[in-house]
């Protein structure tokens, strides 16, 4: 299994060379915390960390 890794840019979780969502390659592999978020209309942890997507992102980046 690869080591996941988190964007600096949108804070996504992901494994591989480059992010899913936005195609950075500016990652970190030490952050602390995961929140998936399904619903972005309806959630608070959503809005607070400024998340426009649904998908399962880093909730502090080290």
């Amino acid at each position: 299994m690869a080591k996941q890794k988190a964007c600096k840019k949108c804070r996504t979780i992901y494994e591989g060379v480059k992010c899913p969502k936005c195609g950075s390659i500016e990652a970190v592999d030490n952050f602390k915390g995961k929140v998936a978020i399904l619903n972005t209309e309806e959630s608070e942890i959503a809005k607070n960390l400024e998340i426009k997507e649904k998908g399962i992102y880093a909730t502090r980046l080290r």
